[in-house]
């Protein structure tokens, strides 16, 4: 994730911005996402961010994600699908697993990530792969998590 200006993606119903009032916080945030999503392919990356992102209803980030997908050359149409990813056939079998790990992860269930999610995703990535899609899944999800709550929306 690139550094967000801090003083832009606010609503006129904007909480608090936590990366104003605690930049230590916030700049060791930025390190994590970067240091996790390093280890992807960047279009997997993008993906997982845009579709988390989603879910969890934070237009903030899913506006600053598609925008950085599409300036890396990703389609529009596969981001227009990305919602009904399992209907559309424009996604390697890569990408639907790190999107099945990503809807699991996100919308966790009492039984956490189903076994068959988790182990397709192992077939598909390696060790060093998975660990960081793990953590470049967690840290979109606190992300959106910050701009939800604070009611962060885009510019």
């Amino acid at each position: 994730m690139t550094k967000i200006d801090q003083n832009v993606g606010t609503s006129s119903n904007a909480r608090v911005t936590p990366p104003a009032i605690t930049p230590d916080v916030y700049e060791a945030m930025v390190a994590f996402d970067q240091t996790a999503a390093a280890g992807l392919d960047p279009v997997i990356a993008y993906l997982i961010k845009v579709r988390a992102s989603q879910m969890n209803g934070c237009a903030f980030c899913t506006d600053l994600h598609t925008k950085q997908a599409r300036s890396a050359g990703e389609r529009d149409q596969r981001l227009d699908v990305l919602p009904v990813w399992r209907g559309a056939p424009l996604f390697t079998d890569r990408e639907r697993a790190a999107l099945a790990l990503t809807e699991s992860m996100t919308v966790l269930d009492r039984d956490g990530v189903p076994d068959e999610v988790y182990q397709e995703t192992a077939r598909t990535f390696d060790e060093v792969e998975l660990s960081h899609l793990i953590w470049t899944i967690a840290a979109i999800n606190a992300w959106n998590r910050l701009g939800v709550s604070n009611r962060m929306a885009p510019a």
